[in-house]
């Protein structure tokens, strides 16, 4: 079933209020724009500098979410869903690497008048550079409205704020929202937090792995199972409308590309009559499936209308051929292919056309994925163990980001910021689970899943 949309309030409407007379039928006047030391990027603002931060990430405060009135909701007391809201948003922030919330210990009370009057000597006093604060109230029809502000302590002002109006079991996604609005602040970077991940959960013995299609947040909650378990299922991805999802499935004994309807339930054969196909990928504008099928001795690439039809042939190797990932603008596929000999990485015209390695370094390279931004290559280097690296699409400025013993399948959340992928044990339990990098290679985590994790997609900013 889908869930209900996340609707943004105007400021001027929804936040720009006197909380200690929230009962006021007309609200206060919009603050007014944020002056040019406020704005972002600019000289003199409160930016993290992304690459820097990581080693002095900035100081925040996130103390819980006040309520004007504490109230019984399916989700929870308001005041309890306050505290939980900021949790969220502190979880989100923390685990960026650019920021360090301080701890609940340092935390000052905050009621509800000061929701937009910061007791910004205190916060300073504390240690926080930057300030989250808002509310959380039920409305009475089933949702909630959660007020987000941004507070620079120092210069003692208001950054920005925002409003959000959830259905109750939709409360997480307003603390993402809220997240990604004080992210994308104070980082100039773009919004991540309120994404999914489509995976395949894993459990049982290694010879015998119960492998299913699984649909999550981003920060490893909210997890549900698309499928039962009955049949394996291999590398899945969202289309970037986020209603559909191709995968590999052996639902017919043999493995070949269907596709899973997220509102419906349901999955449907794309590729048939064939042998093997597998490793499929939508284009960005989500016309297409690219795959790779086995035929005659050899694998290669092919494109098939997502609606289903003929499918068409775009590379033509006597080896192996696969792994396709579509540059943003769909106009170029990186893609792997064993033709000189080892696997290593080339690039080709979405078409098929003007076909050219762009991997040169030692070891063999696998599994790309092309960066949101455009501007990066993800890949598994293979040689000395599995590690994820990242390159231009030129093949210039090879870097190597982890040092697991078995780490692949790369995949970039939607500001081309953080690359989630699974990592896999040594000996023969072969537990494998999520894990997620930045570019600096430094912030390196474990996401927390109920059972084991492989093949991650990260999804784009959800819309619905």
């Amino acid at each position: 079933m889908m869930t209900k949309p996340l609707h943004l309030l105007l400021a001027a409407t929804a936040l720009a209020f006197a909380p200690g007379a929230y009962a006021q039928t007309q609200p206060a006047p919009t603050p007014p724009p944020a002056t040019p030391a406020q704005q972002q990027g600019q000289p003199g603002g409160l930016v993290v500098d992304v690459e820097g931060g990581i080693s002095a990430p900035m100081g925040i405060a996130i103390p819980p979410l006040p309520t004007p009135q504490a109230v019984d909701t399916p989700a929870g007391r308001t005041d309890t869903l306050g505290a939980e809201l900021a949790k969220v948003i502190t979880g989100d922030l923390g685990n960026s690497g650019l920021f360090k919330p301080l701890p609940a210990g340092r935390l000052l009370p905050v009621n509800f008048a000061e929701a937009t009057a910061p007791n910004y000597a205190g916060w300073s006093a504390a240690g926080a550079t930057a300030l989250v604060q808002g509310y959380v109230k039920a409305n009475g029809d089933g949702t909630l409205t959660v007020g987000c502000y941004l507070y620079d302590t120092a210069q003692q002002a208001e950054l920005k704020r925002q409003g959000y109006v959830v259905p109750y079991a939709e409360w997480r996604r307003a603390a993402h929202k809220c997240a990604d609005m004080v992210y994308t602040r104070l980082t100039g970077e773009g919004p991540y937090f309120d994404s999914r991940v489509v995976y395949v959960s894993e459990t049982g013995p290694k010879a015998r792995r119960i492998k299913r299609l699984a649909l999550m947040d981003q920060d490893g909650f909210n997890g549900r199972f698309l499928t039962n378990g009955q049949t394996i299922v291999l590398t899945p991805t969202l289309s970037r409308d986020q209603r559909r999802i191709a995968y590999l499935s052996y639902l017919d004994k043999k493995p070949t590309i269907y596709v899973y309807d997220i509102a419906a339930g349901t999955q449907r054969k794309l590729v048939t009559d064939v042998s093997l196909a597998f490793a499929p990928r939508f284009s960005p504008d989500g016309r297409w499936v690219l795959f790779s099928m086995a035929t005659n001795g050899s694998t290669n690439l092919y494109r098939i209308p997502s609606g289903g039809g003929q499918w068409q042939k775009l590379t033509n190797s006597i080896g192996i051929d696969t792994g396709g990932s579509y540059s943003p603008d769909g106009s170029r596929i990186v893609f792997e292919s064993d033709r000189s000999g080892t696997q290593q990485l080339y690039v080709m015209n979405a078409d098929g056309s003007d076909q050219r390695r762009i991997s040169f370094g030692s070891g063999r390279y696998a599994t790309p994925a092309w960066s949101p931004r455009g501007d990066l290559i993800a890949f598994t280097k293979i040689g000395g163990g599995f590690h994820v690296g990242i390159m231009s699409p030129a093949g210039s400025g090879e870097k190597i980001l982890t040092d697991g013993w078995q780490d692949e399948a790369p995949s970039w959340s939607p500001n081309g910021r953080v690359i989630m992928f699974f990592r896999s044990t040594q000996g023969g339990s072969g537990v494998a689970d999520l894990w997620s990098v930045d570019l600096t290679g430094v912030n390196e985590r474990r996401l927390p899943t109920p059972f084991d994790g492989s093949d991650p997609n990260w999804g784009p900013i959800r819309t619905d």
